[in-house]
């Protein structure tokens, strides 16, 4: 197929329908969870938990059924899914272990405080060992040393080293407790022999560039959010990767009426971008997004889609911030109709709605009914037996 030309409503549509947030739910339960993280690569992690985590929020929005604990069992019980870093924290299919051996290498080179945690490791290696896993608690080096955010023990420092360079898994998690484990009783042997497919740094850029497009559905070679903890790829290496992926037929240009800058698919996907083209109206959806959802990572083309200014405001201070401390985008049938603010409160098993802000010329009678019946099912979702609302809504 040659270079194709969308429609910006065109170009919204197969967004919706790559990510199945538009029309009938596409995937189910946890075989729908393992499939939607093939497609997306990878979902990012963030511990905050005020209305759910971050990739709960990106699987309740498409996966039917979903819930909690099929999330938990793909990673520590069927250990089809593993935590590590793609996309700074994340979450990812446990084949895909190879593909970040330059990261494990990396880490390896230069981690702080490493002389001290190079002392203590194969003692905690052997306490593990003994003990099946062990959480930072369970060993006993109170010492503070510096470390990436601050200063912590030398027990949380060990662990998260031999984590990063992967002579350690995690385990399980206690709520934000991590237990740790030696990676071969967490992952296959099979998979941890497998030697990283890609050879040189050009091979792996190119990989992840492919990837990340894959993650979004269309993406363009600029400046993005979308290229995080995708390793020393400058702007010349970007440029290389699209041009070996272009050259290899790997991904497709697509043009998009009114957005200066070519977007790009994956060429698995030019079929669905052929069935936009034909068809008219899908049964929309009502769908609160997750801040860091992956239809979210380039803010700047959403932007440019959809008209949707959005801003992720927990780190801005209480008195610049234009909405609130955790925001989600309210998706609602192909545009985007406003955002919300809600706390699941768990101990009252309460779904409080603290403010939902609509977009300009989107009016309440069109979205009210959709807005609150999502409500609805995000509190079942939470297990929450009743909705308080803290505005008129």
């Amino acid at each position: 197929m040659a270079n194709c030309k969308l429609t910006n409503a065109q170009a919204r549509r197969f967004l919706l329908r790559k990510h199945g947030l538009i029309g009938e739910q596409r995937f189910t339960g946890k075989d729908g969870v393992l499939e939607f993280v093939r497609q997306a690569g990878c979902i990012q992690f963030d511990p905050i938990d005020v209305c759910g985590k971050n990739p709960e929020l990106v699987l309740q929005s498409r996966v039917k059924g979903f819930t909690k604990s099929m999330l938990y069992e793909l990673l520590y019980e069927d250990r089809r899914l593993v935590d590590y870093f793609d996309k700074n924290l994340s979450i990812f299919p446990v084949e895909d272990w190879k593909y970040f051996a330059r990261r494990r290498d990396s880490f390896r080179q230069q981690t702080r405080s490493q002389g001290k945690v190079i002392q203590i490791s194969d003692e905690i290696k052997d306490f593990i060992r003994k003990s099946g896993y062990a959480a930072s608690k369970d060993i006993d080096f109170s010492e503070s040393v510096d470390w990436y955010w601050s200063a912590t023990t030398l027990s949380r420092a060990a662990l998260e080293t031999l984590y990063f360079i992967g002579e350690l898994a995690i385990h399980h998690k206690q709520g934000a407790i991590k237990h740790y484990a030696l990676v071969e009783d967490c992952i296959p042997a099979e998979i941890l022999n497998e030697e990283d497919p890609n050879q040189t740094e050009a091979e792996y850029h190119a990989w992840h560039v492919l990837r990340r497009i894959g993650a979004l559905g269309l993406l363009w070679n600029r400046p993005s959010d979308a290229w995080l903890g995708v390793m020393n790829l400058k702007a010349a290496q970007r440029k290389d990767a699209f041009g070996r992926l272009l050259s290899e037929g790997k991904i497709a240009e697509i043009e998009v009426d009114g957005i200066k800058d070519g977007l790009y698919c994956q060429t698995g996907d030019l079929p669905l971008v052929e069935q936009v083209m034909q068809e008219r109206e899908l049964a929309p959806r009502t769908e609160f997004i997750a801040p860091l959802d992956n239809f979210m990572w380039d803010r700047k083309l959403i932007g440019a889609l959809f008209g949707f200014d959005y801003r992720w405001e927990i780190y801005t201070p209480v008195d610049h911030r234009k909405f609130g401390y955790y925001v989600l985008p309210v998706l609602s049938g192909e545009r985007f109709a406003g955002r919300a603010e809600i706390i699941a409160d768990k101990k009252a098993a309460k779904l409080v709605v603290k403010n939902i802000w609509l977009e300009d010329g989107v009016k309440k009678g069109d979205v009210k009914k959709d807005i609150r019946q999502c409500i609805k099912r995000f509190a079942a979702f939470h297990d929450c037996g009743s909705i308080e609302y803290t505005i008129s809504f």
